[in-house]
């Protein structure tokens, strides 16, 4: 059973500065810059919450806190064309974690990603869903609102990880759900062909496609010593190596393999960054998200 999904009191501190950005007008034509709801002076009122660190003390309603003795903030909006969509890998290769810290896995930080994105598109007031890509694909479709985040939580507090990822005839129901436009943010380890495939498809289609690739801080630095047993999460293949031997070679190819998916991302339009396991959550949607990377 997994632990619920939450993010970090300091990170969803951080996430209040971030804004979703599509580069495509509303209809898809050329580019151009997300008309986001966000909140502000002289808007459409849309709803109380609950206050929550990092909201701003003005944004408060005294009164209300006169009555009830509790914090609320008043959220309002402005329309916007924006519908996120979050695909998330949950084949059996994204249960590895580190040898350090072995209770956070590169699952438990994509379920984790999806809420903030989600938490996000929630704060501008736009729709967001849920596809997830392990042994099939599932999800929860695009909607908007308080309500509709507690349902993408709770389908993310549910998920399974294992199996592999579906076959490409499984993956055509993808265009009839995802319209042209939408923002598209893609959470994987990348380490199979078909999610590459599927963000390159998504992009030449019209969908504005960002990508995260969630690595284990071992990947990185392969810190293994002595005579070290690998298995393949998604089948059945074991070997055994002397793992000071095998250090550079690995790190070279891994390096490679890396720099090359980049290549291939950006040669197709899509914005690639990565999550490393023993990082900050928020560090990717900083890159993609924060004032340096709106737009870009």
């Amino acid at each position: 059973m997994n632990a619920p999904v939450s993010i970090p009191p300091e990170v969803r501190a951080r996430l209040k500065s971030l804004r979703l950005r599509t580069r495509m007008t509303p209809a898809g034509q050329g580019l151009g810059q997300h008309a986001s709801r966000s909140r502000g002076a002289g808007l459409e009122f849309a709803q109380y919450r609950a206050y929550e660190p990092g909201d701003e003390p003005r944004s408060i309603d005294w009164k209300l806190y006169a009555r009830s003795d509790r914090f609320f903030v008043r959220d309002a909006t402005r329309d916007s064309p924006l519908a996120l969509w979050v695909l998330l890998d949950t084949s059996a290769s994204m249960s590895q974690a580190d040898q350090a810290r072995p209770d956070w896995s590169k699952f438990d930080a994509g379920r984790a990603l999806a809420l903030a994105l989600a938490e996000l598109a929630l704060q501008q007031g736009d729709a967001f869903g849920l596809v997830t890509l392990g042994g099939g694909i599932d999800g929860v479709p695009a909607g908007s609102g308080p309500r509709h985040r507690d349902r993408f939580r709770l389908a993310l507090d549910r998920l399974a990880c294992g199996g592999s990822l579906p076959e490409e005839p499984a993956l055509r129901s993808l265009w009839e759900r995802i319209a042209p436009a939408s923002l598209v943010v893609v959470l994987s380890d990348f380490f199979d062909e078909t999610p590459v495939a599927l963000a390159e498809r998504l992009a030449a289609a019209r969908r504005e496609v960002l990508t995260i690739q969630l690595l284990a801080a071992d990947e990185r630095d392969f810190p293994f010593t002595g005579g070290h047993l690998f298995r393949d999460p998604e089948g059945s293949a074991e070997r055994r190596v002397d793992a000071e031997a095998a250090r550079e070679y690995f790190l070279e190819e891994f390096a490679d393999a890396r720099a090359q998916l980049t290549r291939r991302l950006t040669t197709a339009g899509v914005r690639h960054v990565e999550y490393l396991l023993d990082t900050a959550l928020d560090t990717p949607l900083q890159t993609l998200f924060g004032p340096r990377g709106r737009g870009g």
